[in-house]
Parts: C-alpha cells; structure tokens; sequence
C-alpha cells in the first residue's frame, strides 16, 4: 500500500473546475497535491522540486500535454505521469505511452478507477526507483573476479588481494565454510603474474588418503597394483601458476612432511619413482579450521603452519557483512534467473528484510542455494518471503539453543516439585504469548503454537473459561 502522505503530486489542467475537482479528491487521499493551469506553469514548477507523480491533460491552453509529458520524463529524479484527456483518441494514447506515460485515462472517468491507477503507478515507481538504487550500488560494487561485495570488510578483503597478489609468498585464507575462500583464491591468482598460468585447485578433504600422495605428486608406471601408466600429479600440473590446497587442515601427517619438502625444496618424486620433479607453484591454502589449535593438539605440523602462513587473510562471514546481503542476492538472482530462463528481477523489501535477520550459519553458499530455490520455485517475477526456504540447520539450531536455554532455566529442588502444576502454568504462559503475538485471534494464535482448533478452545478454556476473536 502506498504511504500517501509522503507523495507529491502535480495536477495539471486548463479547466478550472476539473482542477479544482481533482485536487481536492486526491488531498483528501492524503497526497501533498499542487496544480498548474498550463503547460508552461507546470513545466516550472516540474523544474523547481522533484515529484512523484504528474497528472496532466494532454489539451492544454498553451503547450501540450505531451510536450509537459517530455520535459517531466528528462528530470532526474523524473515522476510517473498519467495522461487525461476529453478527446480521447488511439493516437494521442500511442503518442504518451511512447513518450513513456504510465497510463492514459479518457475523461469523463470512473474515480476509483483513477485513483487505483495512481496508486499502482506509484508503487510502480516506488519498485523502480529501489532497481536503480540497486543497480547503482551494484555498479559501485567492487568485482575481484567472481567476488561480490562493497562492505568495508570485503574492501579490506580486496586490499590484501592487491598487496599480496603480485608477490610469490604463501597465503593462508581462513574463514568459515561457504564463504567464498576459493574465490578469493582465484582472485588472488587473477591478479598475480601467474595468471596466466595455471590454476590447480585440490580439495584436501576430499581425496582418501591411500590415494593422496598419488594426486599430488603423480606415480610412475608399476608404483602399485593399477599403476599401468606414468601419471602427473596436481602439483606438476600446476607449475609455474598457482596450486590451491583447499581444505589444507585435513592433510594426514605424512602427507604434511612430503608438502613441506616440496615448498621447501620446490621438488618432490612421483610414487615409486626415483627422480626429483622441480616445480615452479605459488601455493594458496585455505581452512575453515584455527590451525593454531590444531598445531597445538599436535594434529598439524607446526614448521609447515608457518610455511604455509606467511600471509593470512580471514574471509569475513556473510553476518559480518550484512551490506553486501543484497547485492549478493540479486547476484544470484539475476544469475538463476538467466539460466531457468526466468523474467524474475527482484527480491520484495520484505524477502531483503526476512534474509537480513537470518545469520546464515552456511554463509553466502547457503544464500546461493536459497535464493536458487525460490527462483526454481517462483510463480511471480518478484522474490516474495514465502519463496524462500532458510535452512534447516537454522531450525535444528534453534532447537538445540531453546534446548540448553530450558536445560538452564528448570531445576528439580531436593523438597521435589508438583510436575503437573508446572506444566500447566508453561502451557498457561504459552497461550498468553501466542495470543498477544496473534492479536488475540485464536487461530493464528492456535497455528503459532502448532496445535488444532479444538486442541486451542480446550487448553484456553481449561485455564481461562473465556472466549477470544476466532478470525478467518
């Protein structure tokens, strides 16, 4: 619904009466209403102060409707207009929606026709105004390869890309899962000498460990049962680029000793070979782990922390970043949208608000997949809250807080405790706040608490005898 009072609309038209008529109908709809008797009148005062929306005659005493139409339409901000008109023909209404009219309304007309379509296209314009404050802030946005963000955490993000990126010194990116470490390490590939080289990406959580060594470092026909070729390994294949070692807190402790060699000595033989392979790689690691506590308990290899730890750059989580929420999910928006072949461009303000007050625990992985979800899902061309579906996670944590927060809260006394009493002033207290958040009306009060109708009358009436609004 449009908040009326914080629109400015100008009425423009010869006819004093018609004027006056108009004016008063809209004031009384709340608008902040001006009128202008002619073409030229209006066209200064169009000039003066930004509008929201422009009603205007096409058959003015001096100038056209359609020339007011023009110069409105080259203001920034320019208003929505809707054009009238006693004469109504095809052509004059082709000719304003050309010159890009909102609509065009014959007089006489219906009133609450014509206030219906002032307030849809003012709330048209509310919509399109918000696009292009997206896609301004979209332009502005920051881009490091694939990266999407313009919160101060990611400029800092982004300032270490450049500062470390043309160096040859290895890079330990921290951060929680799902937010975005691989990209940052493309990024810092990207825009390194060796971009053109290059880069091996190696999931070390990924690959079992009897097989690992002969990723990495390759095998030589005959090395063990299968070996039936000479085969490179992911370091060989990545030399003279960037080798990135994802996941690097998983490496088993063998593993860890050959990686040392290798940065240390830039060599390292293939399974059952004899002959050193030299290689030329910048290495880039990544953990969703605190090493430090790692090489603390003795599960990572401390001269290789350090090796490896030359330079860290923490990957913020998306809650810390909550400025780039939307730009991100229209990213992914227009993304999906493209690729299912969709016309959807938009997420509702109350979509944004929904997603801004969920932490992310899966980070800006877990709002790809949602706002991939809703797009797969949508009927509309507007990303509306029912469409999205937050984690599952989110609910199973939830549950397991509310669950140490009961833990916390009820005690057993040594004198014992009437159990029966106590669950019904819990039951009691439950339905005063499902019905002061439902406003008093049964049903959402009874779907609040997930429990039926008849269920909802027969523990109300067991603790109160009272009646409340059951409204459909």
């Amino acid at each position: 619904m449009t908040d009326a009072k914080s629109k400015k609309l100008l009425v423009v038209d010869d006819e004093p009466g018609m004027r006056e008529f108009l004016e008063v109908m809209l004031a009384r709809k709340g608008y902040q209403v001006s009128v202008a008797s002619s073409g030229r009148e209006a066209i200064d005062l169009l000039g003066k102060e930004p509008w929201d929306l422009l009603l205007c005659d096409i058959r003015l005493g001096d100038i056209s409707g359609l020339e007011v139409l023009r110069r409105a339409k080259e203001l920034s901000p320019s208003p929505v207009v809707i054009m009238i008109s006693a004469y109504a023909t095809t052509e004059t209404a082709v000719s304003a929606m050309n010159e890009g009219a909102y609509d065009y309304i014959p007089k006489p007309f219906d009133n609450v026709e014509l206030n219906q379509t002032i307030e849809n296209a003012l709330e048209h314009r509310t919509l399109e105004r918000e696009k292009e404050k997206l896609d301004a802030e979209l332009a502005q946005t920051l881009h490091f390869s694939r990266l999407v963000g313009n919160s101060p955490a990611m400029k800092r993000v982004y300032s270490m890309i450049r500062q470390a990126a043309p160096t040859k010194t290895n890079i330990l990116i921290t951060g929680e899962s799902g937010t975005g470490k691989e990209l940052i390490a493309r990024a810092i590939h990207e825009q390194s000498p060796r971009k053109d080289k290059p880069f091996v990406v190696i999931h070390c959580g990924g690959i079992p460990e009897t097989l690992m060594e002969s990723e990495l470092f390759g095998h030589v026909k005959g090395a063990f049962t299968g070996a039936t070729n000479d085969k490179k390994g992911l370091f060989e294949a990545g030399n003279g680029g960037t080798v990135f070692l994802d996941e690097v807190g998983e490496l088993s402790k063998s593993i860890q000793v050959k990686l040392l060699r290798v940065i240390q000595e830039r060599s390292f033989k293939p399974v059952g070979g004899t002959r050193d392979v030299n290689v030329d790689i910048r290495l880039v690691s990544a953990t969703n782990k605190d090493l430090e506590k790692e090489v603390i308990a003795g599960n990572f290899r401390e001269d290789l922390f350090y090796r490896l730890n030359v330079i860290e750059l923490r990957v913020p989580p998306l809650r810390e970043r909550k400025e780039d929420l939307r730009p991100l999910a229209q990213h992914f928006l227009d993304k999906f949208s493209r690729e299912m072949g969709k016309s959807i461009n938009k997420l509702s303000s109350y979509a944004i608000g929904l997603l801004q007050s969920y932490d992310f625990p899966g980070n800006i992985r877990e709002l790809e997949n949602i706002i991939e979800r809703s797009v797969a899902l949508s009927t509309t061309n507007i990303i509306l809250p029912d469409s999205l579906t937050l984690s599952t996670y989110k609910k199973w944590r939830q549950r397991e807080e509310e669950e140490a927060s009961w833990d916390q809260m009820i005690t057993v006394p040594e004198s014992g405790m009437d159990l029966d009493k106590f669950l019904s002033e819990v039951e009691r207290i439950c339905l005063d706040k499902a019905m002061e958040r439902a406003g008093q009306v049964k049903h959402r009060a009874a779907k609040l608490l997930g429990i039926s109708m008849d269920s909802f009358r027969y523990r109300y009436a067991k603790h109160y005898g009272a009646t409340a609004r059951e409204e459909k």
